[in-house]
């Protein structure tokens, strides 16, 4: 057991002289390129979460819709206070925010270990993490400007309604099934 934290946990590459110099700068540069990766394409999701939201703030009331595809999707501003298909709307707003900025915050650290844990031999999976960091981040923003999230993507078909999302929403989403499908068809990292 203690072995297995040694070599997972703490390596810092082997070898002796130039060869540990070499690998240390190579494994300083891996970690910096994958932090300027995650930085683009959760950078990239919470921009345009953050933007389509403003958008929607400051263009229509809240519980207004615009129709774009009738009977199939609409623009519609609401606002969530709770979790995932309105979990937990009905309870205080300090209960709320105390939860769910620390499910957000704990959710944001496990999928950051777990992208930067992942080998460059799976990129799949590794976007689709930082893909659930941009998105777990994009709605933590409005956890603590809000106390809520802005949601206005409703996808219907008839009476039946998915619950009202947002960009953050859509990039958990992708990332989750990039991760599910990785699980399914054995595709994790050894």
């Amino acid at each position: 057991m203690i072995r297995f934290f040694k070599d997972k946990l703490f390596s810092v590459g082997g070898g002796i002289g130039n060869q540990k110099k070499e690998s240390s700068i190579h494994q300083d540069f891996g970690k910096k390129k994958k932090l300027m990766k995650l930085a683009l394409i959760a950078g990239l999701i919470v921009l345009l979460d953050q933007i389509t939201k403003a958008v929607i703030l400051n263009s229509l009331p809240v519980y207004d819709s615009i129709t774009v595809i009738p009977g199939f999707f609409d623009i519609t501003h609401i606002h969530n206070p709770g979790g995932a298909f309105g979990f937990f709307a009905n309870q205080s707003l300090i209960l709320r925010k105390v939860l769910f900025l620390f499910i957000s915050s704990l959710a944001v650290i496990f999928v950051f270990y777990f992208y930067m844990r992942t080998p460059a031999t799976h990129p799949m999976l590794a976007n689709g993490f930082a893909l659930i960091f941009g998105g777990a981040v994009g709605n933590m923003i409005d956890r603590i400007r809000f106390g809520k999230v802005v949601d206005f993507l409703d996808v219907y078909i008839g009476v039946w309604h998915w619950p009202v999302f947002n960009v953050a929403d859509s990039a958990i989403s992708i990332g989750v099934a990039v991760f599910i499908f990785h699980i399914l068809f054995n595709k994790l990292p050894e």
